[in-house]
């Protein structure tokens, strides 16, 4: 393809030259880890009420808080569980994840029917490459592999485009078996790590578009292209239609890219409000948006007002800056 237009690619202004050369490279890696991790658990938790039909609203309405504080559905559980395991064993291990999946599963955090019968079989002792293709027969392509990734793409950000899609794919594989739904991990992976690293808008939609295989992911990757290098702003409903708002991967992992990308100059509030008016399974997309978000702005850009109602903000923390200092022992160790 030609040049892309400079106008509205979603870049970020420029810095100054000082700004540069005095920034800690490990305190900003630590604040992206923290920014995408708790970015995610605050898309999650303030997506949650809007995600789905009245009944489900209903029911959140009765058990989507703590204490006073929002609460996390499955989503934020299952990264928790997929960076407590990369914490302790530096590299997916899958039989671990399969493990903690299940021993972490309660019905009260919103897993959905497919998911809650594989991790109840794997926890009465179903192996995962069983169990996964147990309720459906591929596998299931839903986005349940690409909700729990970014900390994937973080974990693996310094070792190759390659090396995080085949960690994205076998982390997903252990409930997810289809191979769309391990590719929308792929994706959504890759635009942690691409955003971690302080990449423009159209390196990672051209770094995404070039690893997509399936027509699924790369047809709508190619209409978010579009939008972004043009003046076009999508309407919440033109993006529902066009790149989807529903559970299957494809329907709303690029959704999810186009609005970490479209939203980064922006705040947090407006990309969630989008989110919200996107409709569908926006507990998931806000969640995934604003992990890719977050990994591009840092923990600074998050909102301390909604921060302060998070349930578990503080385990959350921790549980980050663990992350980062993994990661960054293992960088070191690389050099």
């Amino acid at each position: 393809m030609g040049e892309s237009p400079s106008e509205n690619t979603g870049e970020r202004p420029p810095q100054a030259e000082s700004a540069r050369v005095f920034r800690d490279p490990d305190n900003d890696r630590k604040s992206r880890i923290v920014g995408s991790i708790l970015g995610l658990a605050l898309g999650d938790a303030f997506g949650a009420p809007y995600e789905g039909g009245l009944a489900e609203r209903a029911l959140w309405t009765l058990i989507g808080s703590h204490r006073g504080r929002r609460r996390w559905t499955d989503d934020t559980q299952m990264t928790i569980d997929t960076a407590e395991s990369l914490i302790k064993h530096g590299d997916v291990d899958q039989d671990d994840l399969a493990r903690r999946f299940a021993q972490s599963y309660r019905w009260s955090r919103g897993y959905g029917p497919g998911a809650a019968k594989i991790l109840k079989r794997i926890g009465r002792g179903q192996p995962w490459q069983t169990a996964s293709r147990s309720v459906y027969r591929d596998g299931s392509y839903g986005n349940g592999g690409a909700m729990r990734v970014p900390v994937v793409g973080l974990f693996f950000a310094d070792e190759g485009e390659a090396r995080i899609v085949d960690a994205a794919r076998a982390s997903a594989a252990v409930t997810h078996a289809h191979p769309l739904g391990q590719e929308g991990a792929a994706l959504v992976a890759l635009a942690t790590a691409l955003a971690a690293s302080d990449a423009p808008t159209e390196k990672v939609i051209e770094t995404l578009f070039r690893r997509a295989q399936a027509s699924e992911y790369r047809d709508r990757l190619r209409m978010a292209r579009e939008w972004l290098y043009s003046e076009h702003q999508a309407r919440p409903l033109e993006v529902a239609s066009k790149l989807g708002n529903g559970i299957a991967a494809w329907e709303s992992c690029v959704t999810a890219v186009y609005l970490a990308l479209r939203f980064e100059t922006q705040s947090f509030d407006e990309l969630l409000d989008f989110a919200i008016r996107i409709g569908g399974d926006v507990d998931t997309i806000a969640a995934m948006a604003t992990a890719i978000w977050g990994a591009a702005q840092g923990c600074a850009a998050l909102p301390e007002e909604q921060l302060r109602c998070l349930d578990q903000r503080e385990r959350l923390e921790a549980l980050a800056e663990a992350l980062a200092h993994t990661i960054t022992e293992r960088s070191h160790l690389g050099e």
